[in-house]
């Protein structure tokens, strides 16, 4: 439920169990008031306090109240370069050089529903489950515009968010930060939980309380990676599963992420999240419009457990695309590790009639089916049967494995190619890679996914493979982070948009399948764990089963 006060411009979203507020000053400041526990009626912005604080600027609109400063001010979306010295939400490169953004309240507007985001993913809702307030922030002086969107999900106590910058003025503007989510509180006594560790041994739960300066957890290896989560918690000391406030903030993105916070001088805190800034620049024209991923928080006032169990219900129920939404999923068995490379017809079948006999439901042939694939260094990017090993193709495979009562999948990955392989041969301008240099080696070199082209190209031959044989499963994988990262199809001041155009490349991929292949369970393998994360999960559901 969202309750305006248009007099005293307080906008009040309520969950089940938690209240968020803001509210815009007399200076036109968009001011963090409170999140926590519901609490029903009030203006709560009188738990801020002022006072002169010594090396804290004041905007001009104050005038001579030195007891007003954006340094100690808690802000709903904290701005750059006017005397707020902690960690920005949003940094802007003007045609004259300048990095300033100044955003102050315009405007709100209140709709029914949930907002969509073109080529991103995020919570979806029927009209009369969600409401949804927008409220306009503006740089007079820069021209730009920020829209500020909030969808309140009341019986899951959830509220997802996303920004939209739109360049209002006549000269290009240059992005070089913009967050989703900027959470600020009152107070630093708390503690803050990430999910980090490494390759095969991801996630683990990682607490410690917060210090003064910056703490971050972030990727800039394209992808989220199995270090660190785009998931983090801030919560009392001594929170716990049943007890103690917790708020859970996701971003629900596939690439470059940070999450950070910032405790200041005077005991209060700042929660950042958003696209990591390395390497990130993205540029508007006049008119154009950039749109943040989407940032979903919860806040428990009844420990770890709640917040769980509602993140929980809200995917399942508001996220996931799940062909088999409501019923079991089949039991697979995948021949990888039985196998390798070393396989032909006869033996998948082998092993397929074994796992039918213990009741197993799929059958997943996994890497060496295509190319001249029988070692990790060719084929990648020729997604052609290996008529040596399978002859007749998948339909005589598909067809031994459906008459033993089970369904068939197989394993892909679309977004690498080989140095051996026709694809690189014909296209080597197809990767990433830097003029002059020569590339880094993983497994293969990495496709450049931010061009249509490219896209086009994989899409057409994964069709070709998809439409033959009826496939129920599709493994998607994807074994190397990003380096090298150049585009030959982008001019030198876009280059600072790869990392950004691969991610909304990979989505767009991901939804043509969704659209051409509604029946197909499609799991984002990456190396096991290395791109876990919401936006994923909107394209890929039985990432949140294994």
């Amino acid at each position: 439920m969202i309750v305006l006060d248009q007099k005293n411009r307080i906008f009040t979203l309520h969950t089940q169990n938690t209240t968020y507020q803001m509210k815009a000053d007399q200076y036109n400041v968009l001011l963090h008031t409170y999140y926590g526990s519901r609490i029903d009626g009030f203006d709560l912005s009188a738990l801020i306090q002022y006072g002169d604080r010594s090396f804290t600027p004041n905007p001009s609109e104050a005038g001579s109240n030195r007891n007003y400063s954006l340094d100690v001010m808690p802000q709903e979306y904290s701005t750059c370069g006017v005397g707020d010295f902690r960690l920005p939400s949003i940094e802007l490169e003007l045609a004259n050089g300048s990095h300033t953004a100044d955003m102050r309240y315009e405007g709100f507007r209140l709709e029914k529903g949930k907002y969509a985001m073109e080529g991103l993913p995020g919570f979806y809702s029927n009209e009369d489950e969600t409401e949804t307030l927008v409220i306009t922030l503006k740089d007079a002086a820069a021209q730009v515009d920020m829209e500020l969107y909030y969808s309140v999900f009341e019986d899951y106590d959830l509220i997802t968010r996303t920004v939209r910058v739109v360049n209002q003025g006549t000269e290009e503007i240059r992005l070089c930060r913009c967050a989703s989510l900027c959470l600020d509180f009152l107070q630093s006594d708390m503690d803050f939980i990430t999910f980090n560790a490494s390759h095969l041994m991801e996630r683990c739960m990682d607490r410690g309380a917060l210090r003064s300066g910056i703490q971050s957890v972030g990727s800039v290896r394209g992808i989220s990676s199995h270090q660190h989560n785009p998931f983090v918690i801030l919560c009392d000391r001594g929170a716990d599963e049943e007890t103690g406030i917790c708020y859970g903030a996701m971003l629900l993105y596939s690439g470059n992420f940070e999450a950070a916070v910032e405790c200041s001088q005077y005991e209060n805190s700042r929660l950042i999240m958003g696209i990591h800034p390395y390497h990130f620049c993205w540029t508007l024209a006049a008119g154009q419009v950039f749109t943040t991923p989407e940032a979903a928080i919860i806040c428990s006032p009844n420990g770890f457990g709640q917040m769980s169990r509602q993140y929980h219900r809200a995917i399942r129920r508001h996220l996931l695309r799940d062909p088999y939404t409501g019923r079991r999923k089949p039991v697979l068995v995948n021949n990888w590790e039985a196998t390798y490379f070393d396989f032909t017809a006869d033996r998948l079948a082998d092993i397929a009639r074994e796992a039918a006999a213990l009741g197993i439901e799929l059958f997943v042939m996994d890497d060496g089916w295509f190319g001249s694939r029988n070692n990790d260094n060719c084929s990648l990017g020729d997604w052609q049967v290996n008529l040596d090993k399978l002859p007749g193709g998948l339909e005589a495979l598909a067809s031994r494995i459906k008459n033993m009562g089970m369904k068939f999948g197989i394993w892909m990955e679309p977004e690498m190619v080989n140095e051996d392989s026709d694809l690189y041969r014909a296209h080597p301008d197809w990767v990433l890679q830097v003029p002059g240099r020569v590339p880094s080696r993983g497994r293969g070199l990495v496709l450049d996914f931010s061009r249509k082209d490219v896209r086009d190209h994989i899409y057409d031959q994964m069709k070709k493979v998809l439409s033959c044989v009826e496939i129920s499963y599709l493994k998607w994988d994807m074994n190397r982070s990003l380096t090298d990262v150049w585009s030959a199809a982008l001019p030198a001041r876009f280059q600072g948009e790869v990392y950004h155009r691969y991610v909304l490349g990979i989505y767009d991929l991901l939804e043509r399948l969704h659209r051409d292949y509604p029946h197909i369970l499609i799991e984002g393998c990456c190396g096991g764990g290395g791109r876990f994360d919401g936006g994923m999960l909107y394209y890929t559901p039985p990432d949140l089963v294994q």
